[in-house]
């Protein structure tokens, strides 16, 4: 059974942005099982030790997937531990006794008072940020097996998380964004439905990008149906409203243009990602 989608992207000025702890993720690795049983342990004394450094973990899905990519997570809640266990039982049943470790129950208002906006499924983390170190020698191996995704200058946190979902979804690398937006918000991490923690995501400057050559998505670019995407290619997209910036339109080695009928004016961001990576699967097999 496919997991419906794990709720709206959300208003960019949803919540507040976690910041990034010292030390690196230290957690199960991705499917590991745990000895089912409540958890014990006050969790609202660990969530205020927590909040301000950690990342928002905001609904089931985005839990379920944190957990299956190794994430550490130190507290979960849920208004309704009954109900997140039927949804692991149906969804996720791989980390089922995982999450049963994890989730403790508390009432209605305290679960809403510790979230910015409550999800429908009722269920809230908090997790540890990975290591910037090791995303960054992740995002600087050559070779791989895999693009990397750039957002250059994103506007939109909603967007920012769907094309960290996708990206996930096709075995990309990484995500790098560049500019002001925190990839991390947990606006974004909303939107991405927890799967941050199944690619390297990080914010860079522009000089600093991972190596390869860097095809950049551009009205005026060849189209992209003309050649073939290497594994190593670093794929740029410009912000939603001003498209690329001068700095990365500089060093793009390639500009390409997706496929559109005159008179539409643009698609969507993560859809133009969407239809650049697939048309990068499509010719790796």
């Amino acid at each position: 059974m496919n997991d419906p989608v794990s709720g709206p992207a959300g208003d960019p000025a949803a919540g507040p942005a976690a910041g990034s702890p010292a030390g690196p993720v230290t957690g199960p690795a991705a499917g590991q099982v745990a000895t089912t049983g409540r958890p014990a342990g006050d969790p609202l004394r660990a969530w205020r030790r927590l909040a301000d450094t950690a990342v928002l973990l905001d609904g089931f899905h985005a839990l379920k997937h944190a957990v299956r990519f190794g994430a550490e997570v130190p507290v979960a809640v849920t208004a309704d531990r009954t109900a997140a266990l039927a949804l692991a039982d149906d969804l996720a049943p791989d980390v089922r006794d995982r999450l049963a470790d994890l989730l403790q129950e508390v009432p209605q208002e305290t679960y809403q008072a510790l979230v910015p906006r409550p999800h429908p499924t009722a269920v809230a983390a908090l997790a540890v940020r990975p290591s910037r170190a090791e995303h960054l020698a992740v995002l600087a191996r050559i070779p791989r097996a895999a693009p990397v995704v750039v957002l250059d200058n994103p506007r939109n946190l909603g967007n920012a998380g769907a094309v960290i979902r996708l990206a996930a979804g096709f075995g990309a690398t990484g995500v790098v964004t560049t500019g002001t937006l925190d990839p991390w918000h947990p606006t974004v991490v909303r939107g991405g439905a927890g799967l941050h923690f199944a690619t390297a995501v990080e914010r860079l400057e522009v000089a600093d990008l991972p190596p390869g050559p860097i095809f950049a998505l551009d009205p005026e670019g060849d189209d992209i149906r003309g050649l073939k995407l290497p594994d190593d290619a670093v794929l740029a997209f410009g912000s939603e409203r001003s498209g690329l910036s001068a700095g990365l339109r500089a060093r793009a080695d390639h500009l390409l243009s997706l496929p559109m009928r005159p008179q539409v004016s643009s698609y969507n961001l993560a859809t133009s990602v969407a239809m650049t990576l697939y048309h990068w699967s499509a010719g790796s097999f």
